[in-house]
């Protein structure tokens, strides 16, 4: 990637679905130029369709807790001590990567759900999304990001619902919604 500038924020964010369909479309475009690219699954524990593709995929590497903690209102406080312990791991993990320059590109998904439930180091999350060290893409998803990334972000894309077929009543569908 000599002679292009790298290192941008990118945020998907808003109350439509396609946010981690956006970032890891991004991740496969990414790979396939060349790119490596890192993804790291925050608040995510059951499986999803595009789990075993994404680890097939040259360039890309994907991490998430080992366990399944459910929804984070439904945990008690040992568990969600834990998903936050497993999610500093990852983070730091992440971070180091960027500073290495051992990966192009960095996804975080619904880290915006994680920062606003306080499910990670905030303040780590802050220094390094704000300071965008070295020339790595940085990603992040989900709804409702803070302030503090919106003033630090260079693409904001925000996914709007107009209509879901969970307004019908029609439960989650693999493939489609997971």
């Amino acid at each position: 990637m000599k002679g292009e500038r790298m290192g941008f924020l990118h945020i998907y964010c808003g109350d439509g679905k396609g946010k981690t369909t956006a970032a890891i479309g991004l991740a496969i475009r990414a790979a396939g130029a060349g790119m490596r690219v890192h993804i790291i699954q925050l608040l995510k524990g059951s499986d999803t369709a595009e789990l075993a593709v994404l680890r097939n995929i040259p360039g890309i590497t994907l991490e998430r807790c080992e366990r399944n903690y459910g929804f984070w209102f439904n945990m008690s406080e040992e568990n969600r001590n834990a998903l936050r312990s497993c999610h500093d791991e990852m983070l730091a993990s992440g971070y180091g990567m960027v500073r290495s320059g051992s990966v192009d590109m960095l996804i975080i998904d619904e880290f915006n759900a994680a920062y606003s439930l306080n499910a990670l180091d905030r303040r780590a999350a802050e220094a390094f999304l704000t300071e965008k060290p070295g020339n790595a893409e940085l990603v992040i998803t989900g709804r409702d990001p803070a302030e503090i990334f919106l003033q630090s972000a260079d693409y904001v894309s925000e996914i709007k619902c107009i209509r879901h077929p969970y307004e019908k009543g029609i439960q989650a569908r693999r493939g489609i919604e997971y």
